[in-house]
This record gives structure tokens, sequence and C-alpha cells, in this order.
């Protein structure tokens, strides 16, 4: 009986999308190596990650496109949005800015992928409480008035 040539069951490519230094490239960091980058060099184009997890028994491998948050580059990026199973829309919490500029990530999310993509809403950096700019529950409302998943992360301290 002839071996399977792949140690997963599924693949499922994901996109990472938001402002610059939102800290999009230490959340793929830490997911994939388990291990945080105190000085993440700014991404020029795209970078890309893996990593299998277990899900009900079956072996799911997660390709992470980690997509440059600059303008200059939203041209080049939004070709790797075709295929996405689901989009992580980054903002920092303590930067009202990079939440201001949601509607413009999620405008593009939405008409780049198809329908059934998943987009789940990440505040970055909560272990900046006290320089939170973004209250929880303000961002827990964009994300149910635009039918997103919601969650605050930080890359920093390994919490999802």
């Amino acid at each position: 009986m002839a071996t399977a040539p792949y140690n997963y069951s599924y693949i499922f490519k994901y996109i990472i999308i938001g402002d610059m230094g939102v800290g999009k490239s230490c959340l793929l960091h830490q997911f994939t190596e388990k291990k945080f980058m105190a000085d993440c060099p700014h991404t020029i184009g795209v970078e890309f990650g893996t990593r299998i997890i277990e899900v009900s028994g079956q072996k799911i491998k997660l390709q992470i496109w980690d997509t440059a948050g600059q303008e200059r580059f939203r041209a080049v990026t939004r070709s790797y949005y075709r295929g996405a199973a689901g989009a992580l829309m980054v903002y920092d919490i303590t930067r009202r800015s990079t939440y201001n500029h949601l509607s413009s990530w999620l405008t593009d999310a939405r008409n780049l992928t198809n329908p059934n993509t998943v987009i789940i809403l990440i505040g970055n950096k909560a272990d900046l409480e006290a320089q939170r700019d973004v209250t929880y529950e303000e961002a827990k409302q964009f994300a149910e008035e635009n039918g997103l998943l919601f969650l605050e992360a930080s890359a920093k301290t390994s919490v999802f």
C-alpha cells in the first residue's frame, strides 16, 4: 500500500492584512515559530509561513500569507487575496488610525476573495493595555456589524 505524499489531509490559505506596524509579521512568526520577534522588519510585498494543526483528528496545513501594510504595496498584495479561505484583518489597539482604516481593508477583503471567505478581526498588542486607544467594545461592535469573528491578541505574550 502506497503512503500519502503529504502528512496532512487539507490545506487552507489565509492572508494577514492591515496597516503597517500593527504586528502582522510578529503574529505570523509567533503562530508558526512560537517565538516573538522584537525587531520585526517591515514586510516588502508578501511573506509566507506554514503550520500544520490538528482538528477532529484531521491534519490541516495552514498557508499564511503576510501582506505588506504600506499603501505603495497594496496593488501587489491584492493579487494574494485570491483563493484565501480566511483573512486575518489586524489593527493595533494602541493606534486608533489603524482601526479607522479597517473599512478600507474590509472592502478589499470582500471584493477580492470569494463570498465564503471567513474574515477575523484581530486587535493586536493586547499586552499594551495601559496605552489602549481602541476599546474592546467598539471593535467587537464593528465586528458584529460586519459579520466578522473578533478577538484580541498579543504576538509578544502569545495570547490569542
